[in-house]
């Protein structure tokens, strides 16, 4: 199907390891408090700020239940969004969208982004100093 290559992108972003962590090893150990750590200097979000435009900035419930749902709800979603991009076909990937942009454009940038926010995760675990000094890649 030619929506696999997407998904596989997609799928890389949160279980499946490659060029980066995916976002369920980044996220593992990570504390409710760690979560919503933020350094003292400049403008910067937490690794708990990641919810959309909207909900961005607005973490609601800081403790360790409310952050195992916030994880948990993103898994799912996520999840969802792949069984949706494997099924995709080529007219599906390549509708238009009221910008010009495709559905398959959309896809590949969504998953960039993603791994554009797993790399600020692992910035903020390492200035918390837990991230691990190394780690193997399985």
């Amino acid at each position: 199907m030619p929506g696999k290559l997407l998904q596989q992108s997609w799928d890389s972003c949160l279980d499946q390891e490659e060029w980066f962590p995916p976002l369920e090893q980044a996220l593992q150990g990570v504390t409710a408090k760690q979560a919503v750590w933020k350094p003292l200097d400049g403008p910067s979000n937490c690794i708990h700020e990641t919810e959309n435009n909207t909900g961005t900035f607005n973490v609601e419930d800081a403790s360790e239940a409310g952050w195992a749902a916030s994880k948990e709800e993103l898994y799912r979603l996520h999840r969802e969004l792949s069984a949706l991009f494997e099924k995709s076909d080529i007219d599906m990937l390549g509708r238009k969208f009221s910008d010009g942009g495709t559905l398959g454009g959309g896809i590949r940038t969504l998953a960039m982004q993603e791994a554009y926010h797993i790399g600020q995760i692992v910035m903020l675990s390492k200035m918390q100093g837990v991230w691990p000094a190394t780690r193997s890649f399985s």
